[in-house]
């Protein structure tokens, strides 16, 4: 008789994972798009472009979204790369604790960024 001795390493993410990278990607590519739109519109980006176009309550929303989409998507790659080359966890989990609390930093410097 063959047995597995399962090792649980807090994976069984599935599904959800992969579809929050697809919708995070979705929602960078649709900021893209926006951005290469006003490169467009405005025939370039100087100076008084960004500042118009960081003027808008609603662009520094649609720019905070993408930053947290962008944040999301980065954590389940840089999480899964760890689960799967980090194999002892006193190491692993540190690392991404650290992972965690820089990206938490980037979420609060970009608040400070759209809204000073």
């Amino acid at each position: 008789m063959v047995t597995r001795d399962r090792v649980p390493v807090g994976a069984h993410y599935g599904w959800r994972d992969w579809l929050v990278q697809r919708v995070t990607a979705v929602i960078m590519a649709a900021y893209t798009v926006l951005v290469l739109f006003l490169l467009l519109w405005f025939g370039g980006l100087d100076r008084a472009a960004w500042q118009g176009a960081f003027g808008n309550e609603v662009f520094r929303i649609v720019t905070f979204v993408f930053m947290l989409a962008l944040l999301w998507h980065a954590w389940i790659g840089v999480r899964n790369i760890t689960m799967d080359y980090v194999k002892p966890t006193a190491l692993r989990i540190p690392v991404q604790a650290l992972i965690a609390a820089v990206m938490i930093g980037y979420v609060g410097w970009t608040l400070r960024v759209l809204w000073p």
